[in-house]
């Protein structure tokens, strides 16, 4: 493999108190992120919040002013619209109008036909989805990501030791939290394809967890006499530091062609992917051994 870096000697571990503040602060961003979530005022898609979502494409270019005057005009009103200019494309969604839902995205195609003439469009694609459904699927994705975080504790646990599967569960779980308290301080729209990238995140930092663990448990089982566990996981990050840095740089580079190359669909998905890697990489090093180190000082009683 390449190696990006030598042997080094940096010491990991004696820098987890500045990192408990900076994973403090993004754990704590993805808590108020989740409690936006849960009583509905994050910016949630129609997949949790319900409602209609039409996709348009002109033949000739237009502004979001014009449009909303029409549908406000036509009694269409509070609706989210984004432009893609150089495809000549809108995204207009209405949320939550379960009153409408049937007519909503008729009225809209008619309002436009009507008043801009002199613009012709097709209908990409409609969506619609009810609030009982939203919420429906709200509370599903809930469960899966905390379904997914006790697997996760259950097979490192078998995989390893107890103490490491609460590390790797700690990791993930605050990627996880991390990548959603940042896209909600982002103002992104949190939808299921936001959540299959968490998905995926969880999947990406719990495989990089597992190298590093794997390097501990190696260098445990063969450690010097008078060695602490606190030398052990420091050489044992410093070894798998090369291979951590290519991992991570050869993944950003295609979730950053997906976010340059990807299109509108993929825009936030690859997004959300490159926030999980950084996150991901950081908690590898910084998060995951630092919670073994602890959980065998303050819940064994061990001298690390």
């Amino acid at each position: 493999m390449i190696t990006l870096v030598g042997q080094t000697k940096i010491d990991f571990l004696g820098k987890r108190h500045v990192a408990y503040v900076i994973s403090g602060i993004l754990f704590a961003l993805g808590l108020f992120a989740l409690f936006q979530v849960i009583t509905g005022k994050a910016n949630l898609g129609i997949d949790f919040a319900g409602g209609t979502s039409v996709q348009l494409k002109f033949d000739r270019p237009v502004t979001l002013q014009e449009i909303r005057g029409v549908l406000e005009t036509s009694g269409v009103k509070d609706v989210d619209l984004q432009d893609f200019p150089d495809v000549n494309k809108v995204l207009i969604r209405v949320k939550g109008e379960e009153e409408i839902l049937g007519d909503i995205s008729a009225t809209i195609v008619k309002s436009l036909t009507d008043g801009l003439p002199g613009n012709t469009f097709v209908v990409d694609s409609t969506t619609e989805i009810g609030p009982k459904v939203g919420a429906r699927l709200k509370t599903d994705a809930f469960w899966a990501v905390i379904m997914a975080t006790v697997f996760i504790l259950a097979y490192i646990a078998w995989r390893f030791q107890f103490k490491f599967g609460v590390g790797a569960t700690a990791a993930t779980f605050h990627d996880v939290m991390a990548v959603l308290g940042l896209f909600h301080i982002m103002g992104k729209e949190i939808n299921l394809i936001f959540l299959s990238a968490l998905m995926t995140i969880a999947g990406y930092s719990l495989t990089d967890t597992v190298v590093v663990f794997d390097r501990i448990r190696e260098n445990l089982g063969k450690r010097r006499r008078g060695a602490t566990m606190v030398d052990v996981m420091n050489l044992s990050v410093n070894e798998v530091l090369s291979r951590t840095l290519v991992t991570s740089l050869t993944t950003l580079l295609a979730a950053g062609a997906l976010f340059l190359f990807g299109g509108e669909v993929l825009h936030d998905f690859s997004l959300a992917m490159i926030l999980g890697i950084l996150v991901g990489t950081f908690s590898s090093v910084f998060v995951a051994s630092p919670v073994v180190l602890v959980w065998e000082k303050r819940v064994r009683g061990r001298k690390v």
